[in-house]
């Protein structure tokens, strides 16, 4: 392989991560499993979910999301490993978080990766969720309303006495 083509694959790789990131921030299921192998794997093992083909992890993806208030989720580079058409690598997450049901937290996690090149470019044959820090401390903030309302104060902030922003 030469080194343009090591380059090209990397940048790749890299931008492959950044679409999976995109992806769950809009809310883009179909998306989200297009970036799979037809056969490609997404394992939650701490959530626990498992979702093998592109159908199960657009299905997945929706019912997880459809539990969630709002949900933020950045990608820390991490490593990639070369081996002509595969690859393997590791992403970092920071996420945070708060669910329908009251459950709301920060994490720090790990995506173990396994990468496949295809006619499509790049995809994902493999990616394992690994929780490595998660904090339940309830959020101090809050998630915007709808398009052009702001977000107002977290639920259990009192109001500020007269005169102060």
């Amino acid at each position: 392989m030469s080194a343009f083509q090591a380059i090209a694959d990397r940048v790749e790789i890299e931008a492959l991560r950044g679409e999976f990131t995109d992806a769950v921030m809009m809310r883009d299921r179909a998306r989200l499993a297009s970036l799979f192998t037809p056969d490609g794997a997404l394992r939650m093992p701490n959530i626990p979910a498992e979702m093998v083909g592109r159908e199960e992890i657009r299905v997945g993806g929706e019912r997880l999301q459809s539990q969630l208030d709002f949900f933020v989720q950045t990608t820390h580079p991490g490593t990639i490993r070369l081996d002509g058409d595969t690859a393997t690598g590791r992403a970092y997450m920071q996420e945070l978080g708060r669910a329908l049901d009251g459950r709301q937290g920060l994490n720090f996690a790990i995506y173990h990766d396994r990468y496949r090149r295809t006619a499509d470019g790049w995809r994902f044959a493999e990616r394992v969720y690994e929780i490595r820090y998660f904090d339940p401390t309830p959020l101090g903030g809050s998630a915007p309303g709808p398009a052009g309302v702001p977000a107002g104060p977290p639920a259990d902030d009192t109001a500020a006495p007269e005169g102060t922003p």
